[in-house]
């Protein structure tokens, strides 16, 4: 079944499966706190990735596979891994270190001690976090023979030190075919997050550069779209998604045509909405803005005052 997109011309399938893929859909879609799996299966073996909240509200059997895949190591992508305990857990070289113990898994957020202290038990009861002393890691350019099917790791740091795509490939009637797995490259209207002690905004950039250039009969994300088909459709996504990083951007050279410290600037929201019930806002706005104004000041379109506000050039 196709879709017409309100957003393209294009549109996205909700069929679950395309080719050895399926998407593996929770009650709200891929809605945070959920996110949408995928379990891929070759002739010699199968893997899920990122398994979600989802999972453990689907009404049918967990899928047996010889792996799991995460695209990075964040709260809501290891929340199903524990249905997996029998397997190894893969994760990028970088992000490993976030699973193996609670406490380097908090270090990844960089959240203040009150939020902290919170969030250590949200993890723990809401996303069934279980630490795994010896994650199997895997780095840019490696991949997985699965039969037939074979899953490349991209390397597409931003959202975390690590956070990965995954493109999937394989042949059918005479045809090569690829689906690309964006992780939290989500393309939602919302934008790029940047805002944990491990992510990095030039990164992020770099990394929708190098997404842009991939072609791919599906784009999939673990968040509320799914899978989107054809190149059209994810290109002009992608637009609407990255050009939310210049809306924040202008945004805050427009509000600091007078003086703002950065408590102001958290209280005035350039990512969240004023109002919106998030606990760790003001850590991820404060986390998130530093990286804008540290780019504007080099720039010159902001000036560092000596009272510690800042101001448009």
């Amino acid at each position: 079944m196709d879709i017409v997109d309100s957003m393209t011309r294009g549109t996205f399938r909700t069929d679950p499966r395309f080719g050895p893929v399926t998407l593996l859909e929770g009650p709200a879609r891929g809605r945070y706190p959920e996110g949408n799996s995928l379990l891929v299966e070759g002739t010699r073996e199968s893997v899920v990735i990122d398994p979600s909240l989802g999972l453990l509200q689907r009404d049918a059997p967990t899928p047996r596979v010889a792996r799991v895949l995460h695209s990075h190591c964040h709260e809501d992508h290891v929340a199903g891994s524990h249905l997996f305990l029998d397997v190894p857990w893969h994760f990028h070289d970088l992000d490993a270190p976030g699973i193996r113990s609670l406490d380097a898994f908090m270090d990844i957020y960089g959240f203040p001690p009150a939020i902290d202290e919170a969030f250590r038990k949200v993890l723990v009861d809401d996303f069934h976090y279980v630490a795994c002393a010896t994650p199997a890691t895997f780095i840019e350019g490696d991949s997985f023979d699965l039969g037939g099917v074979g899953i490349r790791v991209l390397h597409t740091p931003g959202h975390t030190r690590g956070h990965c795509c995954f493109l999937i490939e394989w042949d059918e009637a005479s045809a090569h075919r690829r689906l690309l797995y964006l992780g939290d490259i989500e393309l939602t209207r919302f934008g790029p997050y940047y805002g944990d002690a491990w992510s990095d905004l030039a990164d992020f950039e770099r990394s929708l550069a190098r997404v842009r250039d991939i072609e791919a009969d599906w784009y999939a994300t673990f968040h509320h779209i799914g899978v989107l088909e054809g190149r059209d459709a994810f290109l002009e996504r992608l637009d609407v998604f990255a050009a939310r990083i210049d809306e924040r951007e202008d945004r805050l050279v427009a509000y600091l045509a007078e003086p703002h410290d950065m408590a102001d600037i958290v209280e005035h929201r350039f990512v969240y909405r004023p109002g919106d019930a998030v606990p760790f806002a003001d850590a991820v706005e404060e986390r998130s803005m530093e990286q804008h104004l540290a780019r504007l000041v080099s720039a010159g379109r902001v000036q560092a005052l000596p009272d510690g506000r800042f101001r448009r050039c």
